[in-house]
């Protein structure tokens, strides 16, 4: 089934994105680590540097730790979802056989049965509403980080400009101290570079898996509410239509059974009519009998000369 192959697809697709992302982005750093040592962690004579790109990189860490378990998470309700339709195809009765107590279709299930045992009315809106701000809060964290990475990037370089202008002012205000300030300057205008670039990267790639992981929340919702429309609402909800289609179907089997009860009483009419002519015809069968047994009887007299019933009397 269709709705199965994309269910299972687009959640792997983005984990293996992830991961070959990941190996790429170690093994870049590998084959260029004595570019980027030295760019990053020598001549430094602050350790501003090194604590703002250190916490960009714990920002972006923790980001898509966070982006790699819901892209998880997803892929395990993508496969419940699997599940189910597998089911509708098996025909089970019970559709939610096998499929996770936990999960975002079971729990739909359980609380639309809870809806109708209360004979309240299935609002598949609210609950598509009350789904999305659901799954909305799981995203708490990951946005927070997508709204501050580039800002530690901003960040870093107005802190080290900062450094840069201090380096510039012990330079102005005294000649024995041309090196250090020149020095300070050269060091914070590195370090301003450096966390911007840092940042930079880290917002691309965190920016990237995180519109990815936009998609697939955009794509399991979609789904679930597919199934709940094709398959979840028929079976609670019973809308004017299905009304109408079930009076159509009652006045069908009246009318189907006033049929039979019309050719029930046909029937019954043929049966009496048949019996009576039956009754009558035996009728004058036994008539025509007793006139012939008089005959015999009367035969019987004359023949043995017996006297009549009359004249014995």
């Amino acid at each position: 089934m269709e709705v199965q192959r994309l269910h299972t697809s687009l959640s792997s697709k983005i984990i293996i994105q992830f991961s070959v992302v990941v190996i790429a982005v170690i093994i870049l750093i590998a084959l260029n680590f004595d570019l980027i040592y030295p760019f990053y962690f020598e001549n430094q004579l602050t350790n501003i540097g090194v604590a703002i790109n250190s916490t960009i990189l714990g920002l972006l860490i923790i980001g898509l730790g966070n982006i790699l378990y819901n892209l998880l998470r997803y892929r395990r309700e993508e496969g419940t979802l699997a599940a189910f339709v597998n089911n509708v195809d098996s025909q089970k009765p019970d559709l939610m056989e096998g499929l996770p107590a936990d999960s975002v279709v079971a729990r739909r299930h359980v609380t639309m049965r809870s809806i109708q045992k209360a004979n309240g009315e299935i609002n598949h809106s609210a609950l598509a509403a009350m789904l999305n701000a659901d799954e909305a809060t799981h995203f708490g964290l990951i946005r927070y980080i997508n709204n501050i990475l580039i800002l530690t990037g901003v960040f870093g370089t107005i802190l080290s400009l900062s450094i840069a202008l201090l380096g510039a002012s012990d330079l102005i205000d005294s000649a024995g101290a041309s090196l250090g300030g020149m020095g300070l300057v050269i060091s914070g205008m590195s370090t301003a570079l450096s966390t911007t670039i840092t940042a930079i990267v880290a917002y691309g790639i965190f920016g990237y898996f995180y519109t990815r992981l936009n998609d697939v929340q955009t794509h399991f919702l979609s789904g679930v509410e597919h199934l709940t429309s094709v398959y979840l609402l028929p079976q609670y909800v019973r809308s004017g239509d299905d009304i109408l289609h079930k009076m159509g179907d009652l006045i069908k089997s009246v009318i189907f059974a006033t049929d039979n009860l019309k050719k029930t009483q046909q029937l019954y009419h043929d049966s009496a009519v048949a019996l009576q002519q039956t009754i009558e015809a035996n009728q004058q069968q036994i008539d025509h009998l007793n006139h012939e047994m008089e005959a015999i009887k009367q035969i019987l007299r004359e023949g043995f000369r017996l006297p009549s019933l009359g004249s014995e009397r």
